[in-house]
């Protein structure tokens, strides 16, 4: 895989730019977020405005005038074509039994607010307890079973908003 970077501009325009590219740019650093650039003997004065590493993309005043940017390599276009996404997670709505059990107990009512790892319930499965918790903060739209139900693998125990 060679390196090269598709960018897009304000949602707008699309560039295919190779490290080829990148490297023939004519920058100047001049502090952590400013730089120098000459471009066709025309000087810019840039800035990174806002920077989210995670998502690639970043605001950039180029002359005062500020310039939305993704910027994405071949294999973040590959990881995405695979159906996952770097820096983001899955965002889960339902939880469902892991496996055949009784529920045990329930910690939490339809509207609660959760966060992450709370424990959302008790399920009995093959003589051993296990706690189901929560795999985001979110506020619990509905919840399927009662204490003392048997569930079946798979089976619908807890929707989020």
């Amino acid at each position: 895989m060679k390196n090269s970077y598709q960018v897009k501009v304000n949602d707008t325009f699309d560039f295919k730019i190779d490290e080829q590219a990148v490297k023939n740019l004519d920058a100047l650093q001049v502090s952590d977020s400013e730089f120098h650039v000459l471009h066709q003997n025309v000087s810019y004065k840039t800035e990174i405005v806002k920077a989210n590493f995670n998502e690639k993309s970043y605001a950039v005043k180029v002359n005062n005038t500020i310039y939305n940017i993704n910027i994405h390599n071949e294999l973040d276009s590959l990881i995405k074509e695979m159906g996952f996404q770097i820096g983001k997670t899955k965002e889960v709505n339902e939880i469902k039994a892991p496996m055949p059990g009784l529920i045990l107990e329930i910690n939490v009512l339809v509207g609660a607010e959760v966060k992450e790892n709370d424990t959302l319930l008790i399920l009995e499965a093959m003589k051993m307890e296990n706690a189901l918790t929560s795999p985001r903060a979110g506020i619990i739209k509905s919840i399927s079973v009662t204490k003392g139900d048997t569930v079946d693998k798979n089976q619908l125990l807890i929707a989020f908003e």
